[in-house]
This record gives structure tokens, sequence and C-alpha cells, in this order.
């Protein structure tokens, strides 16, 4: 198997781990990929959640609502301006759901040395740079018209 074949089976199994995921909490993928940026950058208003993920505010309000049924955050009152809402993640509830897979790969990890540990990082910074700028290509680029590929 070769590098291309690697990268697309690895692709492959991580989308159906979070397909897993969401059907194991209620919550979709790009309800998925809002928790992510919520935890990473911490909590934000829903407008500015809306930006990040190049969604209406209308489509934040559905994932919001299906976060916070999940378990997933919880929206309070911005302490600099009462009339918005932050949407903030709680702490621990989306890792409960990772655990097994932080643990696996964590055996994964060990078998490298620390040599080999920087060079598989940079492999991994390198292909999330290049798929992220893929996404952000494809989505300048707009829907094709029905009937297209």
């Amino acid at each position: 198997m070769d590098g291309r074949d690697l990268g697309r089976e690895l692709s492959t199994a991580v989308v159906a781990f979070h397909e897993a995921v969401g059907a194991h909490l209620g919550v979709t993928a790009v309800d998925q990929r809002a928790l992510a940026l919520i935890g990473s950058k911490g909590p934000m208003s829903a407008g500015e959640l809306a930006k990040e993920i190049n969604l209406t505010p209308g489509a934040i309000t559905g994932v919001a609502d299906r976060l916070e049924r999940a378990g997933l955050v919880r929206r309070e009152p911005d302490p600099g301006d009462r009339r918005r809402v932050v949407i903030s993640a709680i702490p621990g509830a989306f890792g409960q759901v990772f655990a097994g897979l932080s643990a696996a790969m964590d055996d994964v990890v060990a078998r490298y040395s620390p040599q080999e540990q920087q060079v598989i990082a940079d492999w991994v910074t390198r292909t999330v740079d290049v798929v992220k700028e893929q996404t952000r290509l494809l989505s300048a680029a707009g829907k094709p018209a029905a009937g297209r590929p």
C-alpha cells in the first residue's frame, strides 16, 4: 500500500469514527467541528462561531441546541455584553467519548522513538495544513451546479 492509499484509508477511518461519535452523542459532524473549535479557542458568541465555521447565525442556533441537549456545551450571558450569549464547552464532556481512542493512540505513540515522533508530527502538521487549504479552496469555489461533478 502506498502513501496515497494509506492517506485515504486514514481519512475514511477518521470520518467513520466521527460518524460513530455523532451517532453515539446525537450530534452532527458540523456540531463536532464547532465543539472542537470552542474547546480549543474558548467560549464564543454564536456570531463569532458562525464566522469561524462559515455558517449562518440561524444554523449555529441549531448546532448550539444539539450540543446543549447532548450535555457538551452551555449558553451563558456574555459578561461583557449581557445582550449576547456565549457558548462554552463543558469541561471533560466530549473527552469521555474519546477516552478509548486516546489510550489506544498513546500505545501507538509509545512504539516510536522521540525522533520518529518528531518526523510523524511534522508529517501530520503538514498534512493538516494541506487539507485545510484544500478545504478553503473548495469552499471558496462554491457548490457545482446540479448534474455537474
